[in-house]
């Protein structure tokens, strides 16, 4: 159990930058586990006193979590200095098939499946096998998982109030967990806002946490209005996703989406990069600093969850938040029609 202390201020404290971890769970290629353990010593090395690290059951059917846990420990640190957030609603399920159900060619040699449990039971057995995949570790910030994808699953406009339901009874667990001294605070983690925006209405949350949704390339007026309120209402916002799955900084999937370069929204988005590319070359900014430095200037926007395979980029991920953008390069963005 980690100090009552600790409960009580990790969505308090946020810092500027929160580890991701869905390449631990092999998303888009098998990570080996040497080069885990490295990332995962940089991100603690690069966060002192207290490493904060965003996962999910979801990410590789629990292996990200499992990763998370082994390297914490193989690394001795210390479970007082570590704030795991765990998003909740996947459970894994043995691998009975030749690739996982959930999110296909997605997560790449991973050995389990898993299956979607969003409900009052579901979410604490998620919540319970997630410690366990921890090991020595354990969750202190809560989350319902993908509740917009959940909802978009419904087959009737009555499924969709069912699951809605389920939903609700999801954050009454996770309230029971709160009062019960066993997490520090509860959140949302969805890639559709609006779904946020619901949930926020109905369930008291102290954090949430928005994916491909405010980046340098979207970045919607109503979003931006919607993160003022919940600054308003003292709800933390992390900020997620900034580099749209990768694109805005060299790769080949929008949104977790592969970019094809003969339709039209490929034809687009790449012409949008390329335009984009050139001014960051004009003022000599890298997209990645330009990326998180528009994702973060947002009143109410208090982290950015970053993700890397690569140990020797932690450090420098960890020094966005320190990079300052000439007013300039916003100036001719804004000219560009590019935001």
């Amino acid at each position: 159990m980690v100090s009552d202390n600790k409960q009580k201020d990790s969505a308090q404290n946020l810092p500027p930058v929160i580890f991701g971890t869905s390449s631990l769970g092999n998303l888009y290629q098998a990570v080996d586990y040497g080069v885990k353990l490295e990332v995962v010593e940089a991100c603690v090395a690069s966060s002192k006193p207290v490493a904060f690290f965003d996962s999910a059951g979801k990410y590789g059917a629990g292996l990200a979590l499992e990763s998370l846990g082994k390297c914490l420990a193989d690394l001795n640190v210390d479970p007082q200095q570590v704030v795991i957030s765990n998003k909740l609603g996947w459970y894994r399920t043995p691998l009975l098939t030749p690739e996982p159900t959930f999110e296909a060619g997605i997560w790449k040699d991973i050995e389990h499946d898993a299956v979607q449990m969003i409900s009052y039971d579901g979410i604490l057995k998620c919540f319970e096998q997630g410690n366990e995949l921890l090991g020595n570790y354990q969750a202190q910030m809560v989350s319902v998982h993908d509740p917009d994808e959940y909802l978009f699953a419904s087959s009737s406009e009555a499924d969709y109030k069912e699951r809605y339901q389920q939903i609700l009874d999801a954050y009454m667990a996770l309230a029971e967990l709160k009062a019960a001294g066993l997490v520090s605070s509860i959140g949302v983690g969805a890639k559709d806002w609006k779904i946020i925006q619901t949930i926020v209405a109905d369930v008291d949350l102290d954090w949430v946490m928005i994916a491909n949704s405010l980046t340098i390339k979207s970045h919607p007026a109503d979003l931006i209005a919607f993160i003022t309120e919940l600054n308003q209402k003292n709800i933390k916002v992390i900020n997620s996703a900034i580099f749209n799955g990768g694109f805005l900084t060299g790769g080949d999937f929008y949104n977790y989406q592969p970019v094809d370069g003969d339709s039209i929204n490929g034809k687009a988005l790449l012409h949008w990069r390329d335009k984009f590319y050139q001014v960051c070359k004009t003022f000599d900014v890298l997209p990645a600093e330009a990326c998180f430095s528009f994702s973060a200037g947002f009143t109410g926007v208090k982290s950015i969850a970053l993700n890397t395979t690569r140990p020797e980029k932690v450090a420098i991920n960890a020094a966005l938040a320190q990079k300052e953008i000439p007013a300039g390069f916003w100036q001719e963005m804004k000219t560009q029609g590019l935001i």
